[in-house]
């Protein structure tokens, strides 16, 4: 070697320094000084050289930065070729394999494992820019990824390199990095992993460089969504070298795949197809390579059909497949003999291909060994020879296996390529990744090393102009002086081979389209034509077949022999006969498209010739060439990588050995060189990086302007940053002596600052120090004193105490005797008073009659005394009660009282609410006081003279003198003594009638229940009570209950006695107590009486018994039923309809006959009992007894309804035909009309008698119909005749009509003729309205309308209907009022029964305009360029359609417009809905069409809303950020030129264009019509549909696309503003509630939505808006649109969402911004668990069970999981309901992270012990004998606890006691020997199982077939150490692999992938199952890192 130094300066010992070597670079040296003095250089190798003093002088030194290498080559002091491939040997030296240059990578190929590609590596560069760390590969995978995310836009990486020098290896960990990062563990992500194993054993193969060298190139492009979560991939692969099927170069192998299925197939496979090792197939043996070393074949074989099942390649498939390659190497096999003219076959093994390929044999034979063409006219077949016969063979081999390896790539395809679901204008970023074959230059080079190499220009090229032309042609742009860099440019290769005319490839294909061609001639044209290119090698002779490249990697040689047949790719015709003949179905499949050409039947175009019957002409056709095929490929793929941001990776290799730790110097230079390193290097260091658009420029540094005008156009000559940034050198300097002046105080001041903290500081430590320990030298003394303390006061205390112990023994023995002596004097005293004054015993029943002594002894029913009313006589009936005997109790109510434990206690109240020193117990004495406060002092008063009144009524007090006088007449106050509840009771009781009361007995009593309806309800009722506690008189205390019973009967208590009230009742006596109860239930049920008690009220307290009343039918019988003090007329009728089972009730009402009056007491909640009252005070008024009042019930027929329907209610339409007919006779249905009588009789005629025609049955009938009055007038005679002529002539008897139907016309009849006599009349008052004639007069409102009537029954007013349109009830100080709006004015009308007469008009209205169908337009309404909705003007009459296409509750009806007759979709806002069954007069049309203020009133009226226009709206904010306003309306309107629409107030018109101006070009924000218009019912829905569809169309786009959120709330906001239908804003704030828990505004928006909602605080959604708006401020938008729980619950007006959780069963109230943790541990509080660590939520679905994640919203995670979207043809996903799977949300433990049983009771028994049991029953666990026996005790404890007789029951117990597997091992009766008992069993059992290793894990059972060791059933065991296999039969543990191991997990449908180590050579572990979940590794294992 010569050493050759260049002149430098001196340098000294252990310097390094440069020497050459002769090898064309210099290499390092470092200096050693020899013992004499002398200087030896000591090269990289190791080597020493001697320097002469001549050359010891001239060293040229090193730079540091080479002498220990650089991470960047740009940082290098040598930067040369020297400097640059010694930093790569030096850090390939150290194992450092990586380094950057500038932005690109390179990366050398260490032929050995390293540590560099683990998890822990992934985490560390994910999110790190590049430079941070060290150089890998993964900084540049993060930082595509980072580009991608920040600038959105599409990433690739070129990695380029020799073959062998990696590039293969580097693609999938920049594969594995992505898939990574994206963190999503989904199905997609492994599928696309795994996508790689199959095309590397199809597509690598075994060369003398690479063991697994790409024979393909490929380009995978992986898409993301907006989230950076991979959502598929794209492969596109390029020219698989086909050729290596059947020929191999010495040392090279064949495809992996072959000798992988020949190593990994079962024997039973391998015998069926017939294979047996590689060395038996010629094809496998030609390179003499079978074994590769460092490879495993059979292992490779599971991991490929591991990698199939991912990728959806069905088993069929799998079979498939390997037959076609079985098939493959038995061709090979197959060989040939025979001479050139006639050549056979021999060898075929026919029954292998009639098998594998399914073609019959002498098809095959003649197929290879024959080869047709045609002639002129015919078709000749020629014989080939061995050879050609063998390259048939091979060509038919060769098209096989390259159509089956495209069809597998298109499967692959088809399996990671998903079509976006969001619409065509989703975009979604990518980053795409080129592993392409390297530069090839073999000894031999044939037409596929051209092709690569070409590729490989092409590449180069890209680089070049990427990293050369298009820098420096940017810095000319920005007129930046530049000096250009020359650099190495193989634009003239290009030209050479595909650019310029009559180009390489142009040749070799023109030359291929010739039918004569030969690879000579093809040849001749090239050297004829780039003879004078220098890049282009001549062949050095005709007889030389050689051409040379001179390439950018250097000269090849190609030996082109055989270009054009590989260029031309085709197959014989008779081989594609054959392949259409065959039946195997993949065959066909993979020859589809030359098949579907008609390749074989039109032989003419095959053969490329175009022949006329005439003339001859032949035309050559362009066929597509192998070299067009694979240009076309390259041009589609340089054009893609011309879109994206590029990023290199160069691949080096260090030697040709393919051995570690070795550096070819020759062959890394030679790469260096031609990969343009040092031009590289010197463009990256000299030029710009940094690259700023003026817009990123100008944010940046604008502050820098001294103004703030900065317009780029002003001015074309100045450069930008001239024109923005004023160079002014002195005002600069000035400004730096400032600053430093202000940093140098600014630095004092904060060190002075600091100072005085730290001094702060010291003095605080101090003192806290001094304080503790003066602290605990004062804890002492203390300590000491209160010992000292302590003891003195003991002492002290012992004596005090033993004195006074000694003075009250003393006390106690003087204070005994005394209380001894005055009890014995008592008790004599007493003794002898009870003998001298016992009276005898008296029992409760004597009590009771002598108490009602003026009753009569027999129960009677009520409602039978005296004469019916004319017209109302009815028939008794039998079906009275018999007499109710008078039980005598044997309970006696005195009771002893003591309640003070309850919580509501008499005693209680009275020490509350008493005055003065009143007691809850019975005295005998006056109260100086009422028992509660009253600020009247009258009421007081009253009070007291109530006691009195009570003590005398329960004997408490003597009876006073009786006063001789008469009775004087009742006073007016007894006179109207139903009228006294609403004065006050000191108004009514007063000296007079005290006197009265004490003379009369009997009035004394009613006189006292009538005071007890007084304001002074609970004074009263603590009266009764008082006297009842502790009462010892059992006759005082029986008066008392009966009177607390009366009362009971007729008010209530108020609320604060009411629950005193009831506990007392519920102490009282078995006798009285339930009855009082229930009593107080029915009086407070249905209201106070207004009536004092009347006597068969009182004959029910006698009895203790319910009251029975009779009331009358109109049939003539009568119906006896229950009443009590309580009861309403609404219950009466009730029983009553359902005694008679009447159905339509409606109507009928309860009246009440009194001497000659009868009024009704309607149907609702007046009281049965007050109306008897009244009558029998009238009774009593005139001097009569009450109980002899003739009062009659009666249930008759009050009001039709206008939709009355005769059918449909038999008995009701029987009792209304009593009626009238009952009404004709008595007169009561007058009218002018005989005729009127006649028609009814007749039809009564025939009900009664048929058809029949008789004199006397006519007789009959005048007489039970017709007025006496009207016979007496008319004669009898005559009218029989006209009866008898008007039932001849009826349609009845023809018809033969049910009786039921005409008794419907009878009713029918009278309801049209009299509507008054059914009417409901009201006594009003005109308080204000039109002018009537008088102002006090009666409404009556029948079916037919509302008639004003006077005193003497004259109209004053009649209206229908239609006029009406609205009421309302309202207060004023004078009473109750009701405004009618009608059309002829505003009526306010006063009345007692104001409200009840507004209820049953609205009720009308309602029930009318619902069954109406009939409307008038209230304003003009043209929809013309809208075929759904209808056209109309004011005033047209509209039919409305019921069909169900529309739904009236969101606004929208479908109608008719009778003018035009067009039918369409109809706004309810904008008609009014006639409440009319027939079509309107024309005056009720001229009356709607008044004026158009007329028609404002009715719109007002119709659409009346509580709330005015909110003052805050959009108007402010669509001013600056709305698009410009059109015009509104259609073509009608802008024919009329409308004006402009506000953007922001309501419409009901579609928006054609986003509201927001930023948005205009934003497709995805239009959906016509607009969702929103739909949902808040503002436009018309055709089919009726789910709340949760619209919802997903209206946030669905907006969950997804962030600048769509502010379009939501505009439009949201916009339509509840001037919206006039309250229905509509009502759905409106829904969507408000929905959107403010999905996203928050923009800034700009915020404050006017707040603004918005803040400014409607009447609005009950309002507060709660603003709530979670504010809380959604500081927490991450939702993912999702809302779920159907939110949507329902805000459809019920609930702000509260539950959900429920099992377990626990229950419901769980979640927000829609609540996450899985907080609802987790909210669980968790619930339940009282010590900790919610461990916890969590899982969903249960009917495929899987799986984990939800914790940091995830509650219900995304649900939507996420459960939704089934229902795709349309475009594929959007929010365009149908999603189809929601059933689900269940568990929670349960899913850590078992520090778990100790009997530490946390509550989780042991609700969740361990049930979660642990069935994992220990089915046998997961291993377990020893004695552990079952003793777990079997515990576990029968707890099924049957302590009942010993279930002991025989054990051995049917035992598959709840014993693992499954397990119970063979004993006999039932050893197992029922071990049967024992243990308290808390399920604690203990727990603490049995919690040693073994087992304990906690989460078990699967799955099948697998990546490990052949391992069974193919296996356990999975998921603890919190990480992963274990088990073997389900013996228990034992296989192999267990930690977390911090698996480096990636995903989950499919019915897979779940593991991969356990590096991501290089990572084990790939495949389960088939469906419950495994991805997910609950990922939470595993996170919470175990």
């Amino acid at each position: 070697m010569t050493l050759t130094v260049t002149h430098c300066a001196p340098c000294f010992q252990g310097e390094w320094v440069w020497v050459d070597p002769g090898i064309g670079v210099p290499i390092g040296a470092r200096v050693k000084l020899t013992d004499t003095g002398h200087q030896l250089l000591v090269d990289d190798e190791g080597k020493e050289h001697k320097l002469s003093q001549k050359e010891e002088g001239s060293i040229r030194v090193m730079h540091p930065t080479s002498v220990e290498g650089v991470d960047d080559m740009i940082r290098l002091g040598d930067l040369n070729e020297a400097g640059l491939l010694r930093n790569l040997l030096v850090r390939h030296r150290q194992g450092i394999i990586y380094t950057y240059t500038g932005s690109v990578l390179v990366a050398v190929n260490p032929y050995q494992e390293l540590p560099l590609y683990t998890a822990d590596q992934v985490r560390l560069y994910h999110g790190r820019r590049l430079g941070e760390l060290p150089p890998h590969v993964f900084a540049i995978a993060d930082t595509c990824y980072f580009n991608m995310r920040r600038h959105n836009r599409d990433q690739c990486c070129i990695i380029s390199g020799e073959s062998g020098a990696g590039k293969t290896e580097s693609t999938k960990l920049v594969l594995q990095f992505l898939a990574a990062v994206s963190g999503q563990h989904s199905w997609i992500e492994q599928q696309i992993l795994e996508a790689n194993p199959i095309l590397e054993a199809f597509g690598n193969a075994k060369t003398i460089r690479n063991d697994n060298s790409s024979r393909f190139g490929k380009y995978v492009e992986i898409f993301f969504n907006k989230d950076g979560a991979i959502e598929g991939a794209r492969m596109e692969q390029y020219l698989l070298e086909k050729s290596r099927v059947c020929h191999q170069a010495m040392e090279e192998r064949n495809y992996h795949i072959f000798y992988c299925m020949l190593a990994g197939m079962t024997a039973e496979q391998k015998k069926t197809l017939c294979l047996g090792n590689a060395a038996e197939f010629s094809y496998l043996k030609r390179g003499d390579c079978i074994v590769c070393d460092g490879r495993d074949d059979a292992k490779d074989y599971t991991r490929i059909r591991t990698a199939l099942k991912i990728l959806a390649f069905t088993e069929t498939h799998c079979w498939e497949i390997l037959k076609l390659l079985a098939a493959l190497l038995h061709l090979g096999n197959v060989s040939f003999e025979g001479g050139v003219l006639s050549g056979c076959m021999t060898q075929l093994m026919s029954e292998f291909f009639v098998c594998f390929l399914q073609v019959q044999p002498a098809a095959l034979a003649v197929s290879l060994t024959y080869r047709s063409f045609m002639t002129n006219r015919e078709r000749v077949s020629k014989p080939l020879n061995s050879e050609q016969a063998a390259d048939s063979r091979d060509a038919f081999v060769k098209a096989i296996y390259g159509k089956l390896f495209i069809w597998i790539v298109g499967r692959i395809n088809s399996a990671i390529h998903k079509t976006p679901t969001n619409g065509p204008k989703y975009v979604r970023n990518s980053i795409g990744l080129l592993d392409i074959f390297g530069f090839e230059n073999f000894d031999s080079n044939s037409f596929e090393q051209l092709c690569i190499n070409f590729a490989n220009e092409q590449l180069q090229q890209f680089f070049v102009r990427h990293v050369f032309k298009l820098e420096q042609e940017e810095y000319t742009k920005e007129d930046i002086v530049w000096k250009n860099i020359t650099f190495s440019d193989n634009t003239d290769t290009l030209d050479l081979l595909a650019v310029k005319p009559l180009n390489v490839l142009a040749l070799i294909d023109e030359e291929s389209h010739f039918p004569k061609g030969t690879d000579v001639t093809m040849l001749n044209k090239m050297n004829r034509a780039h003879a004078k290119c220098n890049k282009y090698i001549p062949s050095k002779n005709t007889h030389d077949m050689e051409f040379g490249i001179r390439h950018f990697a250097g000269v090849v040689h190609y030996d082109s022999n055989g270009f054009l047949e590989k260029n031309r790719d085709a197959l014989n015709s008779g081989i594609l006969k054959l392949i259409e003949a065959s039946t195997n179905t993949l065959l066909q499949q993979l020859f589809e498209k030359e098949l579907s050409a008609n390749v074989v039947k039109n032989l003419a175009s095959n053969n490329r010739i175009v022949m006329t019957p005439k003339i001859h002409i032949v035309i050559f056709l362009p066929v597509s060439t192998l070299s067009g095929q694979f240009r076309q490929s390259l041009d589609s793929l340089m054009n893609a990588l011309s879109k994206c941001q590029p990023h290199f990776i160069l691949c080096f290799k260090p030697n040709d050995d393919k051995k570690s730790m070795v550096f070819d110097r020759n062959l890394c230079i030679r790469q260096l060189r031609y990969s343009g390193m040092i031009d590289t290097i010197k463009i990256r260091k000299l030029g710009f990086p940094i690259r700023h658009t003026f817009k990123q420029f100008l944010q940046r540094y604008r502050v820098l302007l001294n103004t703030t005008v900065c317009d780029p156009k002003t001015s074309v000559n100045i450069p930008v940053w001239f024109k923005c940034i004023p160079l002014c050198r002195k005002s600069f300097v000035k400004k730096r002596r400032a600053a430093v002046v202000i940093q140098k105080r600014w630095r004092g001041y904060r060190e002075k600052k600091e100072y005085r903290k730290l001094q702060l500081g010291f003095e605080r430590l101090q003192s806290t120090i001094r304080g503790r320990l003066a602290r605990g030298r004062y804890l002492k003394e203390l300590a000491a004193a209160v010992t000292m303390q302590s003891q003195v006061r003991g002492y002290l205390a012992r004596k005090s105490y033993k004195s006074k112990r000694e003075a009250v023994t003393v006390l106690q023995a003087h204070t005994r005797g005394m209380l001894a002596r005055k009890t014995t004097n008592k008790m004599k005293t007493d003794v002898s008073a009870e003998a001298a004054a016992k009276p005898e015993p008296v029992s409760e029943q004597e009590m009771v009659e002598t108490m009602f002594g003026f009753l009569p002894n027999t129960v009677a029913v009520g409602g039978r005394e005296g004469p019916a009313p004319e017209g109302f006589e009815v028939r008794l009936t039998t079906n009275a009660p018999e007499p109710v005997p008078i039980a005598v109790p044997e309970e006696q109510p005195v009771v002893d009282y003591n309640d003070e434990n309850e919580e509501f206690s008499f005693t209680k109240f009275s020490a509350l609410h008493f005055q003065g020193s009143a007691t809850y117990s019975h005295i005998k004495q006056r109260l100086r006081q009422p028992l509660l406060y009253h600020e009247d002092e009258g009421d007081a008063l009253a009070c007291l003279t109530v006691w009195w009144i009570i003590l005398r009524f329960m004997g408490d007090i003597a009876e006073p003198k009786l006063i001789n006088q008469e009775p004087s007449a009742p006073t007016p106050s007894q006179n109207n003594l139903g009228q006294r509840q609403n004065r006050r009771l000191s108004n009514l009781v007063g000296l007079d009638q005290v006197l009265y009361i004490r003379t009369q007995p009997q009035i004394q009593f009613n006189f006292a229940l009538s005071v007890l309806v007084c304001p002074c309800r609970d004074e009263i009722y603590c009266q009764i009570i008082k006297q009842l506690v502790n009462n010892k008189n059992q006759n005082s205390s029986l008066r008392g209950w009966v009177l607390l019973s009366i009362c009971l009967g007729i008010f209530p208590p108020t609320e604060l006695l009411m629950q005193y009230l009831e506990s007392f009742l519920g102490r009282g006596p078995s006798s009285y107590g339930p009855y009082c109860a229930e009593r107080l239930r029915r009086i407070v049920a249905n209201g106070e009486r207004g009536e004092p008690p009347c006597w068969i009220e009182l004959q029910a307290v006698k009895t203790k018994k319910t009251t029975q009343v009779s009331v009358a039918l109109m049939d003539g019988l009568s119906v006896s039923l229950p009443v009590d003090s309580a009861c309403t007329s609404a219950e009466v009728c009730q029983a009553l309809a359902k005694k008679v089972n009447l159905k339509d009730i409606y109507g009928f009402s309860l009246y009440i006959g009194f001497c000659e009056k009868v009024w009704s007491l309607g149907s609702g909640g007046r009281h049965v009992m007050d109306a008897i009252s009244q009558c029998e005070q009238e009774v009593r008024r005139k001097g009569e007894e009450e109980q002899h009042a003739p009062w009659r019930l009666y249930f008759r027929k009050e009001l039709f309804t206008p939709w009355h329907d005769s059918s449909i209610d038999a008995v009701s339409t029987d009792l209304i035909y009593r009626q009238v007919i009952r009404g004709l006779k008595s007169g009561e249905y007058h009218s002018e009309k005989e005729d009127d009588f006649v028609q009814l009789a007749a039809m009564y005629y025939y009900v009664t008698f048929g058809s029949a025609i008789s004199g006397e049955n006519a007789k009959k009938v005048v007489e039970e119909c017709i007025t006496t009055e009207l016979i007496e007038t008319k004669s009898q005679g005559k009218l029989i005749q006209l009866v008898n002529a008007a039932h001849t002539q009826g349609p009845y008897i023809n018809s033969r009509r049910s009786t039921d139907s005409v008794k419907g016309d009878v009713v029918d009849y009278a309801r049209q003729k009299w509507p008054m006599y059914f009417s409901k009349f009201y006594e009003v008052t005109q308080m204000s309205g039109p002018p009537l004639p008088k102002s006090n007069f009666i409404v009556a409102i029948n079916w037919n309308g509302i008639s004003f009537q006077d005193e003497k029954e004259k109209k004053l007013i009649e209206l229908s209907y239609p006029e009406v349109t609205g009421v309302n009830k309202s207060r004023i100080d004078s009473g109750q009022s009701v405004s009618l709006a009608t059309l002829r004015g505003q009526f306010l009308l006063q009345s007692v029964d104001a409200g009840e007469m507004a209820d049953l008009i609205q009720w009308y209205l309602e029930g009318l305009k619902e069954r109406s169908v009939y409307a008038v337009a209230l304003q003009d309404v043209n929809k013309q360029d809208d075929p759904t909705l209808l056209s109309y003007k004011r005033g047209d009459v509209l039919v409305i359609v019921k069909d169900g296409e529309y739904s009236p509750a969101r606004g929208w009806i479908k109608g008719t417009n009778e003018r035009t007759g067009n039918t369409g979709a109809i706004s309810t806002d904008t008609v009014l809905v006639l409440p009319t069954l027939e079509k309107p007069s024309d005056t009720t049309l001229s009356l709607l069409n008044l004026s158009p203020d007329q028609k404002k009133t009715v719109t007002q009226n119709a659409h009346k809303r509580e709330e005015a226009i909110s003052p805050v709206s959009l108007k402010e904010f669509a001013l600056e950020y709305f698009r410009q306003p059109g015009k509104e309306g259609g073509r009608g309107a802008q024919a009329r030129g409308a004006g402009r629409e506000k953007l922001w107030a309501a419409s009901k018109e579609p928006i054609k264009q986003p509201l927001l101006k930023s948005l205009v070009v934003f497709l995805l924000s239009l959906t016509f019509p607009s969702p929103i218009l739909k949902y808040m019912g503002d436009y018309p829905i055709k089919q009726v549909r789910q709340p949760i569809e619209l919802t997903d169309q209206i946030f669905g786009p907006a969950t997804q696309h962030v600048p769509l959120q502010d379009e939501v709330y505009c439009q949201i906001m916009r339509q509840m503003t001037s919206n006039s239908s309250r229905m509509s804003v009502d759905y409106g704030w829904q969507l408000m509630w929905l959107c403010t828990g999905l996203f928050s505004p923009s800034q700009s928006l915020l404050r006017y939505t707040q603004r918005f909602l803040e400014s409607r605080p009447r609005e009950p959604l309002a507060a709660d808006c603003l709530q979670r708006l504010q809380m959604l401020l500081s927490m991450e938008p939702r993912k999702l649109p809302p779920h159907q729980v939110e949507v329902d619950a805000i459809q019920q007006n609930s702000n509260q969402i539950f959900h429920k959780i099992h377990f626990p069963n229950d419901s769980t109230e979640v927000t829609s911004t609540t996450r899985i943790r907080d609802l987790v541990r909210n669980i968790a509080y619930k339940l009282i668990l010590a900790s919610a660590d461990g916890y969590g939520l899982f969903m249960k679905t009917p495929n899987k069970v799986m984990s939800l994640e914790d940091q995830n919203y509650f219900f995304d995670s649900l939507r996420q999981t459960t939704d089934q979207p229902k795709k349309t043809k475009k594929g959007h996903c929010f365009s149908g309901a999603p189809a929601t799977m059933p689900y269940l949300v568990i929670f349960m433990r899913k850590l078992w992270f520090n778990v100790t049983p009997g530490r946390d009771l509550t989780a042991d028994l609700t969740f361990h012990f049930p979660q642990e049991l069935p994992k220990y029953l089915r046998g997961y666990h291993k377990c020893t004998k004695e552990e079952m026996i003793s777990l079997a005790g515990l576990l029968f404890r707890v099924k049957v606890d302590t009942d010993k007789s279930q002991f025989v029951m054990i051995p049917r117990m035992l598959k709840e006691l014993v693992p499954a597997d397990e119970m063979k091992t004993m006999s039932p009766e050893d197992w029922k020997k071990a049967g024992i008992t243990l308290d808390e069993a399920k604690v203990a059992f727990l603490k049995g199982i919690c040693h073994w290793p087992t304990f906690g894990c989460a078990f699967f059972e799955v099948k697998q077939t990546s490990e052949p060791s391992y069974p193919s059933i296996v356990q999975i065991a998921i603890s919190k150490q990480g992963v274990s296999f088990i073997d389900p039969k013996t228990k034992e543990l296989l192999v267990m692999h930690l977390f911090n191991r698996i480096t990636n997990w995903s989950s499919g449908s019915t897979y779940f992938h593991m991969t356990i180590g590096n991501l290089v050579k990572g084990n790939s572990f495949l389960c088939e199952t469906s419950l495994v979940s991805g997910h609950y590794v990922f939470a595993l294992k996170r919470e175990a890192e």
